[in-house]
């Protein structure tokens, strides 16, 4: 038998001894992913946003892709982007290889949304989407000084007070909030990189007024139509809304007798005076037919609206007019702007209501509901109101 020399020996002994063993060995290596599809780290970055009046062949020129890649580029969105939905004051960051090189373009559609240009070797553009994670909160906000202030004070975003402002819209007067009213409510809200991004949906609310409670519980039947109902099963929507404005307030209520701010005499206001900004659209609040629209002497522009046989409305000291006598109009149909025509000392808006051709208390308005929650529904209503109270209180 030949013996092996000693080098071949040594060499066996080292292949197959012992070895120390590396997280390499462990742990199968991992290809690194970008995001955005590129390495932003490699590049230099500008920054900046749309400029009014940009085109997006401009607006490329501008960064430094020459004219002809401009084009190759602009054919490149094809389905991926429309080029003519770029927006003035949407953010941009441009990344260069060097300080003549620009490689890539990213364009904030949305706080969630991103369009990547390649500007390079080879035209071609991809989007973006930013990871959104959905959790659900509770809030508890009493009333101090004003819904806004009280509900950002603690920390609630602007999108959820309007998604309060819209369930409640036909049951709650939130120009006429009283100090020690209180809002209670579960809602699941859309985060992404820690901020907020909008509300996914208050699934339940509540509020509370002295000893009375108004639930509002998100049920949906699949019929494509209304989604909040109270515990009875009846429709948080009705006939009419509370109130023709969205996020203002009343500069003077219901009287009948109250001190005229121009003439200094006392005279009947049966209206109620909504203090806004000239130029904030106005809603119907109800469907109907407009019955005039013109010059109403100390009421300025005016547009009247009969909803029925019963209720009258009438809009006045308009900035300019949005609807045309005769029209159709549906329930939040914008049919005009705030102003200060006619006997005004600022502007706002005069709301009045005529019950059988008598005025009535717009704050008194009493609206039928909506079509009620189907019979077959009430006792899966009933459990997840029962379920979604109980989780509040928790």
């Amino acid at each position: 038998m030949k013996r092996l020399p000693l080098i071949l020996i040594i060499l066996l002994a080292v292949s197959c001894g012992p070895r120390k063993t590396t997280r390499a060995d462990v742990e199968p290596q991992k290809d690194t992913v970008y995001p955005l599809g590129f390495c932003t780290d490699s590049f230099k970055v500008a920054s900046g946003e749309i400029k009014p009046g940009d085109n997006f062949t401009a607006w490329v020129t501008r960064l430094g892709v020459p004219s002809d890649r401009a084009y190759a580029l602009l054919e490149a969105c094809d389905t991926v982007f429309d080029v003519r939905k770029l927006r003035a004051g949407n953010t941009w960051k441009a990344y260069y290889r060097d300080s003549t090189r620009l490689d890539y373009i990213v364009y904030d559609n949305s706080r969630t949304l991103q369009t990547v240009f390649s500007c390079a070797d080879s035209a071609a553009v991809w989007k973006y989407q930013k990871e959104v994670k959905t959790v659900e909160k509770k809030a508890d906000v009493t009333i101090t000084t004003s819904l806004w202030n009280d509900m950002t004070e603690a920390g609630e975003s602007p999108a959820l007070i309007s998604e309060l402002a819209d369930i409640y819209a036909w049951t709650v007067d939130f120009f006429g909030l009283r100090k020690g009213d209180r809002f209670r409510l579960i809602y699941s809200e859309n985060i992404c990189e820690g901020e907020s991004v909008g509300i996914d949906r208050v699934s339940y609310a509540e509020f509370l007024r002295d000893s009375t409670v108004l639930p509002a519980i998100y049920f949906d039947q699949g019929d494509g139509r209304n989604k909040y109902w109270n515990e009875k099963g009846e429709s948080m929507r009705k006939a009419f809304l509370k109130a023709p404005l969205k996020f203002t307030r009343i500069s003077s209520g219901y009287s009948l007798h109250r001190l005229h701010p121009v003439h200094g005499t006392v005279r009947a206001h049966t209206g109620v005076d909504y203090a806004a900004p000239t130029g904030t659209p106005v809603m119907s609040i109800g469907d109907g037919t407009v019955i005039s629209v013109g010059w109403g002497g100390g009421g300025g522009n005016t547009v009247k609206i009969r909803h029925n046989s019963v209720y009258t409305t009438a809009y006045l000291h308009l900035s300019r007019f949005a609807v045309k006598t005769g029209q159709r109009v549906t329930q939040g149909q914008v049919i005009g702007y705030v102003g200060m025509t006619g006997t005004a000392t600022g502007p706002h808006l005069d709301f009045r209501v005529w019950k059988n051709g008598s005025p009535v208390n717009p704050l008194k308005l009493e609206s039928p509901a909506a079509e009620p929650l189907k019979s077959e529904n009430m006792p899966a209503l009933d459990s997840v109101w029962r379920a979604r109270r109980a989780a509040l209180v928790q």
